[in-house]
């Protein structure tokens, strides 16, 4: 009887998130103005979220080179998100597989990766439009994570998705809020934020689901997985080729940014929402301990 409680309000939960999307959602080819030109002297991210602010670095740039930091940082952000819509896409086209297509919850799982097949195309978008490459992830990383559909499942694997969801929408918040980003990242932001809300609601009604089957050794397993996921999305945001476009060579930006208290700050700050939602739901424990203080969403040595 419990369990067919359980299902029948995932139902409705995934009744509710269809509703939802078919009232609200955007086309970027249609919603966002890309032949818009880009407003001079306005940022692409704010100047405190930069991975060198407060950096001997950061001080030795001119505002102009500041400017163009924050515009390939962003780009790194995105492509980076892209790479990781495409695993999370890849990672729910394997649970619809083995799941009824009648069922609202395999219908909103199909439609989420409609949504991030968009969101994907507006990442990639945006990083042509404002001139920058498609960094993404270093290549080791790209080349690990295809491992990742295969070695994560259940909660870990919802928990991750969450992670990479909520830390980039604590940062799209503050950036479409703030008058001094370019229009065009405003917009972008905006549009993943409001979309986003709906993925987090599914994935965390899972993770919540999912804990409750498993037994003690498996939580042992889901802790030290999401963990290690959690470390490599948080060290991938910044590609290192991203400080060439200013002149500073990329082992010189990395060891500034990873060694920075206001990045280590920045990326604790974005993982405020979500930590504590993991931490309830038993995800954190001692087997990930390592990783999560690495990655920098939790405080203490490391």
């Amino acid at each position: 009887m419990t369990r067919a409680l359980k299902e029948t309000d995932r139902e409705k939960t995934a009744e509710r998130l269809l509703k939802s999307s078919a009232n609200k959602f955007y086309d970027p080819d249609v919603d966002i103005d890309w032949n818009a030109p880009l407003v001079d002297g306005k940022r692409y991210i704010p100047a405190h979220r930069s991975s060198l602010y407060g950096t001997e670095l950061w001080d030795s740039l001119s505002e102009e080179q500041r400017i163009e930091l924050g515009k390939h940082e962003v780009a790194s952000v995105a492509t980076t998100g892209l790479w990781f819509e495409i695993l999370l896409m890849q990672m729910l086209l394997k649970e619809v597989y083995d799941e009824d297509p009648t069922s609202s919850h395999a219908q909103y799982a199909l439609t989420e990766i409609a949504d991030e097949c968009r969101h994907s195309t507006m990442f990639a978008r945006m990083a042509s439009r404002i001139g920058c490459p498609s960094y993404g992830p270093v290549p080791w990383l790209r080349r690990l994570a295809k491992l990742m559909p295969s070695i994560s499942y259940g909660p870990a694997r919802y928990g991750a998705i969450l992670v990479a969801e909520e830390v980039l929408d604590r940062l799209q918040r503050e950036q479409m809020n703030d008058p001094d980003i370019q229009p065009l990242v405003r917009m972008v932001n905006r549009i993943h934020v409001l979309e986003e809300a709906r993925h987090v609601t599914f994935a965390r009604e899972e993770v919540t689901r999912g804990m409750a089957k498993l037994t003690k050794k498996e939580i042992v397993y889901q802790q030290f997985i999401i963990a290690l996921i959690s470390y490599f999305v948080t060290r991938a945001f910044i590609n290192p080729n991203v400080y060439k476009a200013v002149g500073i060579r990329p082992r010189d930006g990395v060891e500034a940014a990873l060694n920075n208290p206001n990045w280590q700050g920045s990326v604790q700050w974005a993982g405020e929402k979500i930590m504590p939602f993991l931490q309830e739901s038993g995800l954190i424990g001692k087997p990930g301990m390592y990783f999560w203080r690495k990655s920098f969403l939790l405080p203490g040595k490391r």
